[in-house]
């Protein structure tokens, strides 16, 4: 597996990875996805030859904070590294960053996948979210 700049857009490979996970809300819409994209800090796809596993979307400054947006891998590709790889990655580009955050589901798995990788919960750390959709 390879973890590279995803530099190029590729709209078809990329509402495919989006569909694979049941993101609707982002191929509903695709200009505004590939926006997104384009004014992304940081894009990384994790690749196996040719074949697109997954990626990762960062957005923020770069210097105090790094939003991890979206995260997405084929779920035939999942449980097996492709995430974690490429999570990874972001926290060793960004290493100096003091926040370095995102917003998920509440599933357990989900939990567990993202404190292995040494994240914690808000309020665990005496913080609170919120979001206005």
């Amino acid at each position: 597996m390879e973890i590279k700049n995803y530099s190029a857009y590729n709209e078809k490979e990329i509402l495919k990875v989006y569909s694979s996970v049941g993101w609707t809300a982002y191929t509903d819409d695709p200009q505004a996805l590939k926006q997104g994209f384009q004014n992304s800090l940081l894009v990384l796809a994790a690749y196996e030859r040719e074949e697109l596993l997954g990626i990762i979307r960062a957005v923020g400054d770069g210097v105090t904070i790094v939003f991890i947006q979206d995260l997405l891998v084929f779920p035939e590709k999942q449980r097996k590294g492709v995430g974690t790889a490429l999570v990874k990655a972001v926290l060793k580009r960004y290493q100096t960053v003091r926040q370095i955050e995102l917003t998920t589901d509440q599933s357990p798995e989900t939990a567990a996948f993202y404190e292995s990788l040494g994240f914690s919960e808000f309020a665990k750390i005496g913080c609170r979210g919120f979001m206005k959709c």
